[in-house]
């Protein structure tokens, strides 16, 4: 059973995503909240396995609330999903460097949500592809240049291969799908591209894919 928090300043807006997520029965909604702060208390308070959280706020915004969440140690196993209109290109920028696990446009189809939710539970980072170019483009501040020109060290042809897909905000399940591969090996791929490349997280690994031009093959 996989525990979620809702945080989203409209009432109607959570009971939507409540009757969303709850059709399955693998996941569970242990409790709202409508703010940053109350988001906090009540993460601390539930120990959700997800976090599903709006960006714009009053008191307390869904960034400020992501970055206390990731940053709490009795925290660590709690991962936070941004749901968001993307009105604002720079809070989303601002909760990626946060340490949230995924980032969700609000029109996503309920069963993608779904998914999305699964995936971030299980220890996977998503970025939807509407977000990633929008995202990717604003964090690697100028053009990206080519592959050839940017020193990808010790990556194998396969390696690059599946960093591409990062740069695309694919989840392992769906890298082994693209690539043929099982989801244990696409698993010990990104493990592998961590490593090599000395970055902090799947999100890192985006954003190094996008910023060596791997985002436009």
């Amino acid at each position: 059973m996989i525990s979620v928090l809702l945080v989203d300043d409209q009432e109607l807006v959570r009971a939507g995503l409540r009757t969303l997520l709850t059709i399955e029965e693998q996941i569970e909604v242990v409790g709202e909240a409508g703010d940053g702060h109350s988001a906090i208390r009540a993460t601390r308070r539930e120990r959700p396995d997800v976090v599903l959280m709006d960006l714009q706020m009053p008191a307390m915004s869904g960034t400020e609330a992501t970055r206390a969440i990731c940053t709490d140690p009795d925290l660590a196993t709690t991962r936070v999903l941004i749901l968001t209109t993307f009105d604002d290109d720079e809070d989303i920028l601002a909760a990626v460097r946060a340490g949230a696990a995924g980032y969700l446009l609000k029109d996503t189809p309920s069963a993608e949500l779904r998914r999305a939710v699964h995936a971030v539970a299980q220890g996977e980072s998503l970025l939807s592809p509407q977000v990633t170019r929008k995202v990717m483009a604003h964090i690697a501040g100028t053009p990206a240049p080519s592959a050839d020109q940017v020193d990808l060290p010790a990556l194998t042809e396969r390696e690059i291969e599946v960093l591409t897909r990062l740069a695309h905000g694919m989840t392992n399940s769906e890298i082994a799908s693209d690539l043929y591969l099982s989801h244990a090996t696409a698993r010990t791929y990104v493990s592998r591209i961590l490593t090599k490349l000395d970055a902090r997280d799947r999100t890192e690994l985006a954003i190094l894919g996008h910023r060596a031009g791997l985002y436009e093959r």
